[in-house]
């Protein structure tokens, strides 16, 4: 009894070029992954160790040759830069979330600067590693980006209360990077010679940026104090009369 012989399927181009496109996401995802992996543990070596480490330490605890960390950047340099970049992003998770429109004005604050003043005492070397980039090259783009980051969230959060007052909107970044700049340095100097406590400087901090926010507020003639509800502030807002719905309200009484 004879039968007929099956002819092997072949994949037409579509299906090939499918297939190779879906093992290249795959691999991609891995080497995101094992590239964090390698960044977790720089992390960890920097916080046991301090700044000076070396790519054999990061690879010892991961359990790999030193090549194979390696393999995963451009060189010394390029993962130093990574390291940094990590540090900032771990730094921002905690930050970010607290400059938001919750509570007084006070709270606010203390809880921005709390955080920050909180991440550096609890990662001492990492914001040491941080400090030590090289003023030219990419970390220093990296950290300029994080005050970015953090200036203009707080600029945008003053523009919109002085908007709603009918403020030029302008006047609150020279004001949010006066503030974030203001921070940054006395926390670099505090922790260049720590003769004061974590508390203390939070306080110094919180009181000096309430009366820079207090004395802008006057000098605008906007209604805001260290015990000011910030949504209850911007609740006032639209009734200003120098506010766009002020001025529709006031154009339409007359």
């Amino acid at each position: 009894m004879t039968g007929t012989r099956r002819r092997p399927s072949q994949a037409t181009p579509g299906h090939r070029e499918s297939a190779a496109d879906g093992r290249s996401t795959r691999w991609d995802g891995h080497k995101a992954r094992r590239r964090a992996e390698m960044l977790d543990a720089a992390l960890a070596v920097i916080e046991e160790n301090g700044t000076e480490i070396s790519v054999q330490q990061i690879a010892d605890r991961l359990h790999v040759p030193r090549p194979v960390v390696y393999r995963h950047f451009d060189g010394r340099a390029d993962l130093d830069d990574a390291i940094r970049r990590h540090i900032v992003e771990s730094l921002m998770a905690e930050l970010l979330p607290r400059l938001h429109p919750d509570g007084t004005v006070r709270e606010l604050v203390r809880g921005a600067v709390g955080t920050y003043v909180g991440w550096v005492e609890r990662h001492p070397h990492l914001h040491r590693f941080l400090a030590a980039a090289d003023p030219h090259g990419d970390s220093a783009t990296v950290l300029a980006g994080a005050r970015d980051r953090i200036g203009g969230q707080l600029a945008d959060l003053f523009a919109d209360t002085l908007q709603r007052f009918g403020i030029d909107r302008n006047r609150a970044r020279p004001m949010a990077f006066g503030t974030v700049g203001f921070v940054d340095g006395v926390v670099n100097s505090w922790r260049a010679a720590p003769t004061l406590t974590s508390e203390q400087v939070e306080g110094i901090l919180t009181e000096s940026v309430l009366a820079l926010l207090e004395g802008n507020a006057r000098s605008l003639d906007v209604p805001l104090t260290r015990d000011t509800v910030v949504s209850e502030l911007m609740a006032r807002a639209q009734l200003s009369p120098r506010s766009p719905a002020g001025v529709a309200t006031v154009v339409a009484d007359l």
